[in-house]
């Protein structure tokens, strides 16, 4: 595999015009932004890099970048967020500046919503789910069905409607930096569009409140959540960049166990899927999670040209990513596996279905008694071909070591393709540690495209 490209993107900003916006937002009570011809490039009119991973590939990815002053809104609560991104035309482009965090779970006039509000009605209970769907009554040859399955299936489509917000083409949603901005509870879906950038948001909490229990789903059964905090779902050219992924304050540890298996109301932190294709994930820090990434809803799923690169993962459990059939370049991610709050790690990469994986110049931190064998995992159909990458400060063969360990499920060495859009590559990860525990996340850009990353140009 040759050298990557290390070229610098370039920058290019045109003039901004110094009148003031002054059309409104329409009935949704936003606030227009204004800019003067001298101002800063601002990070809800900057659009990715050239050659910054996938999402760079052909057109490139803008965002909302060319939207009017009428379709720019700043946001502070669930329904303004609700309200913009229904707005007009769904396919003209649209920037929404989240403003604070907003909390998904309440209503329109913004009163806090429990799991118990979105059950009254439906005829649910947990402690009637249990004893309807007991194995030692119900067994574990079938999934659930019947009046209390019905009845969680409608208390979680009542909580979807309220915390699930569907993005559509040529949106930009950035928090306003210095405010703290993010979604609390509530699950961003990208869902067949085109063109989109997510920046700069504090993803906590995304908690279903009505897991379903399969008793088929592994040898001892298992409870399923919906609901990622990102999901990408048959969507094309997006930029995730500078957002934070965390349980927190509600840690699995606090999980309560039912038929034997952890009570899990967490799924995926950001999720790329169905046929997804031509994305970026840089800058962004997941820390304090189960199941983290998932490229690929199934082993027959297409495309998915993903790039991940400057991401930081601590206490995250397994998918840093799980990587199905696509092309996925990972570099300058660093990977830090110590047990958090009770997250204790399983691997980071797994390369699956035919999965070509590109790993270089990542940099993993483990404990003492941690195996590097365990950093990759595969079905034994999978490539990842690797280099610069190190562990704890010493360059190590990945696949070298997972295969020493696993001859029946080996991972290849080699791909079928060679990584073009890397800009902003770092030909050593011994810095990483440092660099990136000031760089990644949210809350680090500032107003003029912040002090990570590669510099952003602007339409």
């Amino acid at each position: 595999m040759s050298a990557p490209s290390h070229h610098r993107p370039r920058i290019r900003r045109t003039a901004v015009l110094a009148a003031a916006c002054i059309a409104a937002a329409g009935a949704l009570g936003a606030v227009p932004l204004a800019m003067s011809a001298h101002a800063a490039p601002d990070l809800a009119h900057a659009v990715l890099p050239a050659r910054d991973g996938w999402a760079a590939s052909g057109k490139g990815t803008t965002g909302g970048s060319a939207a009017g002053a009428s379709r720019v809104f700043t946001v502070s609560n669930r329904a303004e967020l609700a309200k913009a991104l229904k707005a007009g035309n769904g396919t003209a482009p649209r920037i929404i500046r989240v403003k604070g965090p907003i909390d998904a779970n309440t209503d329109d006039a913004g009163r806090s919503l429990r799991c118990e509000d979105y059950a009254r009605g439906t005829g649910y209970s947990l402690a009637a789910y249990l004893k309807a769907y007991d194995p030692k009554a119900w067994g574990r040859s079938k999934v659930p069905s019947g009046t209390q399955e019905s009845a969680r299936a409608a208390a979680q489509k009542k909580q979807a409607a309220r915390i699930v917000f569907k993005a559509p083409s040529n949106t930009t949603i950035v928090g306003v930096p210095g405010t703290g901005a993010g979604l609390t509870g509530g699950s961003l879906q990208v869902k067949d569009a085109d063109n989109a950038i997510v920046r700069n948001l504090a993803f906590t909490d995304v908690r279903d409140c009505f897991p379903q229990w399969d008793p088929t789903d592994g040898s001892d059964g298992n409870w399923n959540s919906a609901y990622d905090a990102l999901s990408v779902r048959g969507s094309t050219h997006v930029w995730a960049d500078h957002n934070t992924f965390t349980d927190s304050p509600r840690f699995d540890s606090g999980n309560p166990r039912h038929f034997g298996r952890e009570y899990q109301v967490h799924d995926g932190a950001l999720d790329i899927t169905n046929a997804s294709d031509l994305v970026t994930v840089s800058y962004n820090r997941f820390a304090d999670h189960d199941k983290t990434m998932l490229i690929g809803s199934s082993d027959k799923d297409t495309k998915l040209r993903v790039t991940l690169h400057h991401n930081v993962f601590q206490g995250t459990v397994q998918r840093a990513p799980l990587a199905r059939v696509g092309q996925i370049h990972l570099y300058n991610n660093l990977f830090e596996t110590a047990e958090r709050h009770g997250y204790a790690f399983s691997y980071s990469i797994s390369s699956r279905a035919r999965a070509q994986v590109v790993a270089e110049y990542n940099h993993w931190t483990l404990p003492g008694d941690g195996k590097v064998s365990r950093l990759l995992t595969g079905d034994g159909t999978g490539a990842l071909a690797g280099t610069g990458n190190l562990v704890n400060g010493r360059g190590t063969d990945l696949v070298a070591a997972y295969n020493a360990a696993n001859p029946g499920k080996r991972i290849r060495p080699t791909v079928n393709w060679r990584p073009t859009l890397s800009a902003g590559l770092e030909t050593s990860a011994a810095q990483l540690p440092g660099s990136l525990g000031r760089t990644a996340g949210a809350g680090v850009l500032a107003a003029s495209g912040g002090p990570a990353g590669p510099a952003v140009r602007t339409s």
